[in-house]
């Protein structure tokens, strides 16, 4: 009996281990009713029945059902896709029809919805074969719809899930959604112009309604006429101002100003006079804020670009290291401001356009999922243009090269011309001109003969008879290189002789000058005129060739034992 007794004690105390396990396992947070739905005693007790054409079950068959209801004008059976519970059932008979049509019109007005991209599972999981989306397969009991923004501030309309007591869960918009509800409809409801629309034209017809397929091209005509009028304003504003700069650039922004004032008219007709459906009104919103951000950018090039003109006609003539340095430093400093306005204007109209189609919502899984391998594609592909653009600002900011600063190119004398993206533009000393990547300065050494200063040692060679007189030489050379404007600093005037052979000498001028290529021209000079010194007043001192004849040559009316020149012996 004793046996029987604590077998039966073991038997209940173990019962009881799994039951509270259960109710463990049960309590919120782990699956519990409490995270798969709000519970609640009743929905919307001031309203019928819901007819059997409303249809709950899934967030995707909510909004679907909401929608055909309202294209139906049948808003009182819509009313049951509302959750009324912040108003009384007195208010829930009288305004639930109407809140559903107000809503109606906010949707179809304020936000491109996408139907498709609803959950059509009862528990709303996220579907994500890879695995990567940390939500992946967790029920949820409420969802965002649409974000809408008035006056700064942001409304989400939400979807959640209620159950009342044993009765199968049903989809609804939520309370707080549903008490914002007139606010939004008085900014995207109806405009006043739609007062006067008939009825019959609108229906609905494909994305859009029949009034808006008239009204779109009569609407694009007006603000086509505006920007005309804003062009031609602008063309005789450039009559009227002082030649130069001023008109150059009111010139050369016609068409940038005549896209603003047309986006900035086409935004104030979309807020004030006209509301369009969600599809066009997306579609104009993205197209005007690319435009009005492009014209914004061209605009700022515009004035960039005329600055540089009339920085380059200050300089006159080509640009080289000879002129101000600080006017080269400003030219290159705007020559980057240039291109940091193209970069950023670039970036944020892509951004915002990617963000208002909702590419980073739809692809963003996606993209998450196969980031590595883009990573790898986008590095691969883009490394030598984004390298180039990187080494772009980097020079810029480092101003080891400039505007003008004269630079040894493969061997060969080149100007800096221009600096931009991905390439450096050279003007070579015949005028030809160099595209060099602009990571060739950034990665290998070069030579920059204006980074301090633009005065060069130059040095002419002479090779002359042993008999030439050095001291002669060297006066003339001082008076020839004191004549020569580019020739600075005479106390560095020097010559020497530097070696010599049995039969000549080489003789080596040194001549300090204010820049390379005046520099090189008044080394021909000083060459020229000594040679022209020796050849007029003593021609003995170029050298000569020796020849070694034999008595016996002599005797043979031969020539010349060795070739003409052979300096390896002395006559005989």
């Amino acid at each position: 009996m004793k046996k029987n007794g604590l077998w039966r004690r073991w038997l209940a105390a173990a019962l009881a281990l799994a039951f509270s396990c259960l109710a463990v396992a049960q309590t919120p947070g782990d699956g519990s009713e409490e995270t798969r739905w709000f519970p609640v005693e009743s929905l919307n007790a001031g309203l019928d029945e819901p007819p059997e054409s409303v249809k709950r079950m899934t967030p995707r068959q909510a909004i679907r059902s909401f929608q055909a209801l309202t294209e139906e004008e049948d808003f009182a059976a819509a009313a049951h896709l509302l959750d009324l519970s912040e108003l009384t059932p007195a208010e829930q008979r009288q305004r639930g029809a109407e809140l559903a049509r107000q809503l109606a019109e906010v949707l179809k007005r304020g936000e491109w919805l996408k139907v498709s991209d609803l959950s059509g599972r009862q528990d709303a999981a996220i579907e994500d074969p890879s695995g990567q989306h940390p939500q992946a397969g967790k029920p949820r009991r409420n969802l965002k719809l649409a974000s809408l923004t008035v006056e700064g501030d942001a409304y989400d309309i939400r979807l959640g899930r209620y159950r009342v007591g044993n009765e199968a869960p049903v989809w609804m918009v939520m309370p707080d959604s549903v008490s914002s509800v007139p606010l939004l409809y008085e900014r995207y409801g109806p405009s006043w112009l739609e007062e006067y629309i008939p009825r019959r034209f609108k229906a609905s017809f494909g994305v859009l309604k029949i009034w808006e397929w008239i009204a779109i091209p009569v609407f694009l005509l007006s603000v086509g006429l505006v920007g005309w009028g804003t062009y031609s304003l602008v063309g005789v504003a450039t009559r009227w101002l002082p030649a130069g700069a001023p008109s150059i650039f009111a010139g050369r922004i016609r068409g940038p100003a005549a896209l603003i004032v047309v986006s900035l008219a086409t935004q104030i007709l979309l807020d004030y006079v006209v509301s369009f459906s969600a599809v066009a009104t997306t579609s104009f919103r993205v197209l005007l804020i690319a435009i009005l951000a492009w014209g914004a950018g061209t605009i700022a090039l515009r004035l960039v670009d005329t600055l540089m003109l009339r920085m380059m006609q200050r300089l006159m003539g080509q640009i080289d290291d000879t002129k101000p340095k600080d006017e080269r430093r400003l030219l290159t400093t705007l020559y980057a401001l240039r291109r940091l306005i193209i970069l950023v204007t670039v970036t944020a109209v892509s951004i915002y356009v990617l963000s208002q189609i909702q590419l980073f919502e739809t692809l963003g899984l996606s993209l998450l999922a196969s980031a590595s391998v883009l990573a790898v594609l986008v590095g691969i592909a883009g490394q030598a243009i984004l390298g180039n653009i990187l080494s772009s600002f980097q020079l810029s900011l480092a101003k080891s090269i400039r505007i003008g600063d004269l630079v040894m190119f493969d061997g060969q004398w080149c100007y800096v011309e221009g600096i931009f993206y991905t390439f450096i533009r050279l003007r070579a000393w015949n005028e030809r001109r160099l595209i060099v990547p602009v990571t060739y300065f950034v990665s290998k050494p070069f030579e920059n003969l204006s980074v301090k200063s633009t005065k060069e040692y130059r040095s002419l060679e002479l090779t002359l008879h042993l008999s030439a007189d050095i001291g002669c030489l060297r006066d003339k050379f001082l008076a020839y290189a004191k004549e020569e404007d580019s020739v600075i600093e005479h106390h560095k005037l020097c010559c020497y002789v530097t070696g010599q052979t049995e039969t000549a000498q080489t003789i080596v001028c040194y001549l300090m000058t204010s820049d390379p290529f005046a520099g090189w021209i008044a080394e021909m000079n000083v060459r020229e005129r000594l040679m022209a010194f020796i050849r007029d007043h003593h021609p003995e001192w170029w050298p000569r060739g020796v020849m070694v004849i034999s008595h016996d040559d002599i005797a043979r009316g031969e020539g010349p034992e060795q070739p003409p020149g052979n300096d390896a012996g002395s006559p005989r």
